[in-house]
C-alpha cells in the first residue's frame, strides 16, 4: 500500500466507513453468490437427468469435474440453449475462477498476517498508524485501515479489473496472463494444474467465508485454532 499522505485524517473523516453488521450481511450474502457458482461445477456422481431432450449437459472428465465428485447443477445452469436470465456456460467458469483466485489471495493475506509477519512503518504516519498495529481479522482490519487507505486498494483492484480481468478472446475462461503465464504442453499435466487450481479456489472461498462468519462473531478468523 502507498503511504498515505498527510492530509488523510481529513479525508477519512469524508468518507464514512459503513457499519460493521452491514458489511458482514453484504460480505456473507457474496460469497453465498459465489459459492452457488461452484455448484455448478461439482456435487454427488449421480446427476439428475433433465427431462427435455433439447437440454444437455456437461460431460465427465471435462475441468473442474473431478472424482469423488460429478456433475452436479441443481440450478439448471448448465442447460443450453440459455434462456435469459442464465449467462452461458463460458461466464459462470471465468466467475468461479475469479473468485477463487480472489479468495486464494484472502485466505493467503490472513494466514501470513494472523502469523505475524506485517510490512515495515507507518499505514498512515498522520493518524499514527503502523502496519503492525493491523490486525489479521476480515473484518478487524477492515476496521482498522482509514478510509482513504481503503480507497487506494479499491482504486488499484478497480484499475487491474478493467485492464486485465476479462478473458482476452480466444482464450480459455481464465486465461489473462498474457505472455508471462505458464503454460503447459503436456495435456494430463494441464488438465491436473487446471482441477487443482478450480478444487483449490472452491476450498478458498469456503475458507474465507468461515473465517468472515468467525470475525463478525467476534473471534478470532482462525478460531478455534486461535482463540
Amino acid at each position: 500500500m502507498l503511504r498515505l499522505l498527510p492530509s488523510s485524517h481529513a479525508l477519512s473523516a469524508l468518507l464514512p466507513r459503513p457499519p460493521l453488521s452491514v458489511l458482514a450481511v453484504v460480505a456473507l450474502s457474496t460469497m453465498l453468490a459465489m459459492s452457488s457458482a461452484a455448484l455448478s461445477f461439482a456435487g454427488p456422481a449421480l446427476a439428475p437427468k433433465l427431462a427435455s431432450s433439447a437440454v444437455s449437459m456437461r460431460a465427465e472428465g471435462e475441468i473442474g469435474v473431478t472424482p469423488p465428485l460429478g456433475v452436479y447443477d441443481p440450478l439448471n445452469l448448465l442447460a443450453t440453449p440459455v434462456e435469459y436470465p442464465r449467462r452461458d456456460y463460458d461466464r459462470y467458469v471465468e466467475l468461479e475462477i475469479k473468485h477463487g483466485r480472489i479468495s486464494m489471495l484472502a485466505v493467503v493475506g490472513i494466514l501470513t498476517t494472523e502469523a505475524g509477519f506485517r510490512w515495515p512503518g507507518y499505514l498512515s504516519k498522520s493518524l499514527d498508524i503502523k502496519f503492525a498495529d493491523v490486525p489479521g481479522g476480515p473484518f478487524d482490519s477492515y476496521a482498522a485501515v482509514p478510509a482513504i487507505g481503503w480507497l487506494q486498494i479499491v482504486s488499484v483492484i478497480i484499475f487491474l479489473e478493467l485492464a486485465y480481468g476479462a478473458t482476452p478472446p480466444g482464450n480459455e475462461p481464465g486465461d489473462v496472463g498474457g505472455i508471462s503465464w505458464i503454460r503447459y504442453a503436456d495435456p494430463e499435466v494441464k488438465k491436473f494444474k487446471l482441477n487443482a487450481e478450480r478444487n483449490n479456489g472452491r476450498a478458498a472461498m469456503m475458507g474465507i467465508t468461515g473465517m468472515m462468519v468467525h470475525n463478525a462473531l467476534g473471534v478470532d478468523a482462525l478460531f478455534p485454532i486461535v482463540q
